[in-house]
């Protein structure tokens, strides 16, 4: 892609209504653009970015053999009312609004509750089952107060995975295949290793729930890690009693902020038996379908991993989701010969940035490369023309070097 004709624009300096560190770099870098407060869009180069999250969200959720779906975000009252959850003591997050007939309807916080109503018509026999269903949706939540730019918006796009399952035995199964999943997707989004299996509250369906935590500063969330075990307690549910039970040692416990990347939850028979999802096993007995739900948000992972690949200059993107691979430039004359460098860059299947900018100087250049944080700067000049070469930095390096083209495509 060139820069001149592409919707990239940078700005020179934070945004004085954003505080986090990752909206202000995505909104500088021009990765997103902030409608209202807790409402962001995405731009093309931004949507790059999502788009390689999902797309290994995506990958690892087909693996495990889920299945992806795509649900209405329009919610009818009369599905969450059976389940006590259309209240707004019970969700008060609800955006909720009238059609013209006066009819009131709601825009989804999750989707439990249409999921299990819709899979009623679905599945009736042990045969049916299991069956583990994922989509990326748009959520909505009236948070009183949205803040932490992308990690706690308005509007955001969710990854939600819903297991149906005959039995406990089996949600457990697949329950354990998920966590490895989620573990594996963090570590190719460049999080893993500060991303943390902590246990929380399982409400009402079980004795806890499993959130991956990824420890920053700029978390909202407290947990007490055991760091040579790599597992922790949320704060909410941190208690001798619950240290005890996991076998943990208190006096090992550090304190630590961090950001929920992920989530997943036991929910055994709650909405099913509600909403009447049932089977017949073999013997020809009804029974409740046992379920669990499994969530992550890859805005929030984008803005997670702003907040902690940056440097003073700008993002760092990890190779996985960098936008491109390489950040053009030519310089002077260079620049005729960069084309042609842009040209079988492509040719080659490299994703490559080409900033052709007439109106920029070669300092605007460099300082652009750095903010959008793309792995590999190229830079073509006289000089390097003259040594037959391209001049060559890594986005984690201070340090460039002479080399030749032909040995680009085995450096990146």
């Amino acid at each position: 892609m060139k820069i001149s004709e592409s919707l990239i624009k940078t700005q020179k300096h934070t945004a004085k209504d954003e505080t986090s560190r990752n909206a202000q770099l995505l909104t500088q870098g021009g990765f997103i653009y902030k409608n209202m407060a807790g409402v962001y869009s995405y731009t093309p180069i931004g949507l790059r970015v999502l788009n390689k999250i999902m797309g290994i969200i995506r990958e690892e959720m087909d693996r495990i053999g889920a299945q992806e779906l795509f649900l209405a975000s329009l919610q009818d009252p009369q599905i969450w009312e059976k389940t006590e959850r259309w209240s707004d003591e019970a969700i008060d997050v609800w955006f909720k609004t009238r059609l013209k007939n006066e009819t009131e309807i709601g825009l989804a916080t999750t989707h439990e509750e249409p999921l299990t109503e819709m899979l009623s018509h679905f599945i009736g026999s042990y045969k049916d089952l299991p069956r583990y269903l994922y989509q990326f949706q748009t959520k909505f939540r009236n948070e009183l107060r949205a803040k932490s730019g992308l990690m706690r918006s308005r509007e955001f796009i969710m990854k939600d995975l819903y297991s149906f399952s005959r039995s406990e035995a089996e949600l457990q199964e697949f329950y354990d295949q998920v966590i490895l999943a989620y573990s594996t997707i963090f570590q190719r989004l460049g999080l893993g290793e500060k991303t943390i299996i902590t246990y929380a509250s399982g409400g009402s369906f079980s004795d806890f729930s499993h959130e991956f935590q990824t420890l920053t500063e700029a978390g909202e969330d407290t947990i007490y890690l055991d760091e040579e075990k790599g597992l922790a307690i949320n704060k909410e549910v941190y208690s001798d009693e619950v240290i005890t039970k996991l076998g943990l040692n208190k006096s090992r416990l550090v304190e630590r902020k961090s950001v929920e990347v992920g989530n997943i939850f036991k929910l055994g028979t709650r909405f099913s038996e509600t909403l009447g999802l049932g089977f017949t096993d073999e013997d020809g007995r009804k029974k409740p379908v046992v379920m669990g739900s499994y969530g992550i948000g890859p805005g929030r992972v984008m803005g997670t991993i702003a907040e902690l690949h940056n440097d003073d200059q700008g993002l760092i993107w990890p190779e996985a989701v960098t936008p491109f691979q390489v950040y053009l430039i030519g310089l002077d004359t260079g620049s005729i010969e960069a084309e042609k460098i842009y040209r079988q860059l492509l040719e080659s299947g490299v994703e490559v940035l080409f900033d052709d900018r007439d109106s920029a100087s070669p300092g605007e250049k460099f300082a652009d490369a750095d903010l959008l944080g793309i792995p590999y700067r190229v830079v073509v000049s006289p000089k390097t023309i003259k040594e037959n070469s391209i001049e060559l930095k890594s986005r984690q390096s201070s340090e460039t070097e002479l080399i030749k083209f032909s040995e680009l495509l085995e450096r990146i």
